[in-house]
Order: structure tokens, then C-alpha cells, then sequence
């Protein structure tokens, strides 16, 4: 961001000129200075001069221009991310994961807590981060905004810039659960996170937001029916509001393993797992759904529209599929969990929308990053992981582990659409070597 008179002078939309975009202005004004000038025979020294200084400071001016893209960070880098779980105690070390997400080109990032160890060993690694408030801190930061102000000192500042801390979540699951407490204090607790962010200017570099489970609704199905649950809609409408002015996404949970795990007989597994089969009718919208990913999202879409909020976009915060799990639930198996990560990956890497919303680009974290062999609950949330505790692949979607895994060879290419250019962190000197370039020819 320009210092605040910088700010008085320049407008404010040109703060948002991408490094690119200044490059393109800076050619562009050389041509334009260079076809208004007159004749070198008929000019003088001096006027020549003053046309090198004025392309020259024109040159500056875009050099001017923050390289590292808008002022308003988008805290989501292309389509695909992953959460990256630490209930167990035998996965690598944090500086090894790193590595492993450099290697699979994983640029978006999120973790359940605010771990030192983990911020620290994200220096300077240029991948973007999603840090969390459990929901144990909610009551505090509530009832305080100190409490909240000191949090995100502790937590987010002293990290800055080098650990691209992007988004901080608040909470998780609240609304829709049996705690009957958190749902009253939820909004509170975003509100002072996010006033502590103001306080410290930060609040145009980091997002906030809390994601929600699938039991905010009443029902999914078809997409087009669905809305928020009374109970829920009380406290979910002034979140929303509130999203709706600081500019943050509506964040759900998708997962049409657990769906189908509830309701195998009335379920085409080939509709949970991006398969052929035939699809879904939605009369009310006259849609055709080829598979349940898009369909909980739509239906995400058709519950905000309903609350009055129809431009609000939908982010998917967890979605994935169990490699293995209890008797009873079906569908738990290396063979579907590849399928659907692998289908769900392509589908992301489209960059397309849902055939409710078809120009607002999917965006989705994958779950998970590893097996977490300490996970509680069903044997299935111990085996959500892309990745083995001693970082091989558990099964191949194209990603490379740190280890020789016996998976069968990489079906997917490792380019990524979250890949950038290799001429970005130079463009301003590029930029920079073409002004004095063009200024002396003159």
C-alpha cells in the first residue's frame, strides 16, 4: 500500500494496478511520449530533456504501483487448496510439509489453529494462509476486543509480512450444532477479530469468515428448495449482513462421501464421485446436475438467495472422501477416495462455475493434507489424508510425496493453474530497465 500522501495524490484505483498492468502502462506511455514529440531538429536540448524526464517519472509512477498485486488481498489463489489437519503424531515436521506443498504446487493453505511452529516454518515460502480461532476463544473475544486485539497480535502481526498470513477463521461448524452458547456469541467474536484487524490496518490484507456444516439446512435436495434452518437463520442473517458490507464469502462444508454414507440405497455412488451416471432434474430451475458437489454448493446458493443475500459468493471450506472407514460406512475405499479427489481436482483446475451461479468460479479446500491417526470419531476421519504420515501418496491424483511411494505413475500433470508467471517478481525491473531504456533514446 503508498504511504498516506501518496495515497491524496494517486487515485485510489490505481492502487490496484497489478505488476503486469504496470509493465503494459509503462511501454505504453513511452509510445505515446514518443509519438507526441516533435521533430529532434526542431526542438531544443532543454525540451528534449524535459520529454526524458517526463516519460522518466511517468516510468516511476507505475514502478510506483505495489508488485505484489491489489491492496485488497483475494485470500484465495486460483481454485484449489487444502486443509492440513495435525491430530496425530507421526506426520513430518511442519518445515518438511513446506517442501511437500512447494513440490505439489499447493499454493492455498488452511490450519485449525494459529501453531507458532507451523507460522514459522510458512516464512518466506510464498504460500498463502489460513489461520483459525477455535472455538474455545470465541466466548473471550466476544464479551472483549482486547481479547481479540491481543490474539491477532500474538498470532498474525508478528509474522507479517514474511508468512502470507491471508484469511483468519472464526470458529468452526457453530451454527447448526448441539452447543446452544456458541451460536449467540459467533457474530461477536467475528466482529471483534475483525475490528482488531482495523486497529492494526490490517483488516485490507486479511479476510475473515466461519465456515458451516451442512446441518445449517433444512434440506438439500433438489438444489433449488433449499434454506436455512429457523433456529439457525436468526443467528446465520446478521453474520451474513455483516459479511455482506466487509466482503466475505459464505464458507460450506461439502461432502458427498458422508451423504452417500447416510443414504447409500436412495444415492448413485457415480453422482458422489463425479462418475458418468445420469443426474439430477431440478424443475424449479430447470438445471441439470451431473454430480453432488455442484449440487450442495447450488443449494449453499439457493439458502442465501432465499435469506436475501443472492449476490454473497459460495467457497467450499472442507470437502474430500475417506480411503478407508467402519463396516458400515459404504464407499470408504482407497479406490473411491482417488476417484473422487482425482474428478474433484480436474473439475476445480476448469476454473467454471455451477449451473446456478455458471460465472462464479468454484473454489475449494481439499480435506486432507495426511491421515490423522489421533482423529476421534468414526474410524473415516482418521483417512481423509492425499498424503501417509511419512509423506508418500496415499493414493495418485497426481501430486508428488517426499518419499518413492508404490502408487501407480502420475496421471495428472504437477503444472498448476496456481502457478505464476516466473517473469512476476521481476516485472518492475523489467519495467524499470525499459524506462532508462527508452528515456535515453530519445
Amino acid at each position: 500500500m503508498l504511504p498516506h500522501k501518496a495515497s491524496t495524490i494517486f487515485p485510489l484505483s490505481l492502487h490496484r494496478v497489478s505488476s503486469a498492468t504496470a509493465s503494459a502502462l509503462a511501454v505504453l506511455i513511452g509510445i505515446a511520449v514518443s509519438l507526441v514529440r516533435p521533430p529532434p531538429l526542431l526542438v531544443k536540448k532543454k525540451r528534449m530533456r524535459d520529454f526524458r524526464l517526463l516519460y522518466f517519472f511517468c516510468c516511476l509512477l507505475c514502478f510506483c504501483f505495489p508488485h505484489h498485486g491489489p491492496v485488497k488481498v483475494q485470500a484465495f489463489t486460483g481454485t484449489f487448496g487444502i486443509n492440513y489437519g495435525r491430530i496425530a503424531d507421526n506426520i513430518p515436521p511442519p518445515e518438511s510439509v513446506v517442501t511437500l506443498l512447494k513440490a505439489a504446487k499447493i499454493k492455498n493453505v488452511r490450519i485449525y489453529d494459529a501453531d507458532h511452529n507451523v507460522l514459522n516454518a510458512f516464512r518466506g515460502s510464498g504460500l498463502d494462509l489460513v489461520v483459525s480461532v477455535s472455538n474455545d476463544h470465541l466466548k473471550d473475544m466476544s464479551v472483549n476486543e482486547d481479547n481479540a486485539l491481543s490474539w491477532v497480535k500474538e498470532n498474525v502481526q508478528p509474522f507479517l509480512p514474511d508468512t502470507r498470513i491471508r484469511e483468519i477463521v472464526i470458529g468452526n461448524e457453530v451454527l447448526g450444532g448441539s452447543d446452544q452458547e456458541l451460536p449467540e456469541i459467533l457474530l461477536g467474536a467475528i466482529k471483534s477479530v475483525y475490528n482488531a484487524l482495523k486497529r492494526l490496518q490490517l483488516a485490507d490484507d486479511i479476510m475473515v469468515s466461519t465456515p458451516h456444516s451442512q446441518a445449517v439446512f433444512v434440506n438439500s435436495f433438489p438444489p433449488s428448495s433449499c434454506t436455512f434452518k429457523e433456529d439457525v437463520l436468526v443467528y446465520m442473517k446478521p453474520i451474513l449482513d455483516f459479511f455482506s458490507k466487509i466482503g466475505s464469502p459464505f464458507y460450506v462444508n461439502v461432502y458427498p462421501f458422508l451423504a452417500y454414507t447416510y443414504d447409500p440405497d436412495h444415492i448413485d455412488i457415480n453422482y458422489a464421485l463425479f462418475e458418468s451416471n445420469p443426474g439430477i432434474y431440478d424443475a424449479k430451475t430447470n438445471l441439470h446436475y451431473d454430480n453432488m458437489f455442484d449440487a450442495q454448493i447450488d443449494a449453499a446458493y439457493a439458502a442465501l438467495e432465499a435469506a436475501g443475500f443472492d449476490k454473497m459468493e459460495v467457497r467450499v471450506s472442507e470437502t474430500g472422501w475417506a480411503s478407508s472407514g467402519d463396516e458400515n460406512e459404504l464407499g470408504a475405499t482407497t479406490h473411491n477416495a482417488r476417484t473422487y479427489n482425482y474428478n474433484l481436482r480436474k473439475r476445480l483446475f476448469k476454473k467454471k462455475g455451477t449451473p446456478l451461479r455458471p460465472k462464479i468460479v468454484v473454489k475449494a479446500y481439499l480435506f486432507a493434507l495426511f491421515n490423522e491417526n489421533q482423529k476421534p470419531g468414526a474410524s473415516s476421519e482418521k483417512h481423509y489424508g492425499l498424503f501417509k504420515a511419512d509423506g508418500s501418496i496415499s493414493y495418485d491424483i497426481g501430486f508428488t510425496g517426499l518419499k518413492p511411494s508404490c502408487a501407480s505413475p502420475s496421471l495428472l500433470s504437477l503444472k498448476d493453474i496456481h502457478t505464476q508467471s516466473w517473469l512476476a517478481p521481476y516485472s518492475m525491473i523489467i519495467t524499470c530497465f525499459i524506462a532508462v531504456i527508452m528515456a535515453l533514446t530519445f
